[in-house]
């Protein structure tokens, strides 16, 4: 894969096959229209590294498919794999150390894997305040990925003027987190 389009359109293409026919948790939304949403927001902060959209793609691949981290890293390369990596939980594990490990993880991951994760929870966020589920469950389910944004934005936050459109997912996120009664990313603490 030699020019940006080609990697990130291979990644793409696989993805697409991959997780072809599964819904996500509401029910309705496909994987590759979330796996797009995510796309097109790191898109939408400038982001243009070839490999961070590449990883976008694939970032629940290994979690919802057959897929190895070998056959990524033979695929589309190290730094592609490396992002998958630390954007994936450890199934082996209990949920509660699952998440724990991940929240772990998530801190120690670079800037790039934080702005996916940044976009992964804009989209998941938006897929379940439009989804059909109970008020309660939206709750609960918004709760747990708001969690991550803990592990994150820090980072987020220290690197603003890198991406300044970040801040337009922030509010998207606030958003979301304020209308359930959840604490809002307080972006006062961009310097």
């Amino acid at each position: 894969m030699t020019n940006t389009k080609s990697k990130v359109k291979s990644a793409e293409l696989f993805a697409k096959k991959k997780h072809s026919g599964q819904l996500r948790k509401d029910g309705t939304t496909t994987a590759h229209m979330h796996l797009k949403s995510v796309v097109n927001r790191l898109k939408n902060i400038e982001m243009t590294d070839e490999d961070v959209l590449a990883a976008a793609w694939l970032h629940d691949i290994v979690e919802d498919t057959d897929t190895t981290f070998d056959e990524i890293d033979q695929l589309f390369g190290k730094k592609v794999a490396s992002l998958v990596l630390s954007l994936t939980k450890d199934s082996k594990l209990s949920k509660r150390a699952q998440m724990l490990q991940y929240v772990k993880q998530l801190r120690r991951s670079s800037l790039e894997a934080k702005m996916i994760k940044l976009c992964d929870i804009a989209s998941n966020l938006k897929q379940v305040h439009i989804s059909s589920m109970s008020n309660a469950k939206k709750i609960k389910t918004i709760m747990k990925i708001l969690h991550y944004t803990n592990a994150i934005k820090s980072d987020i936050l220290k690197n603003i003027r890198k991406y300044p459109d970040t801040i337009k997912i922030i509010k998207d996120i606030n958003e979301v987190a304020l209308r359930y009664n959840q604490k809002p990313i307080d972006i006062k603490l961009i310097k």
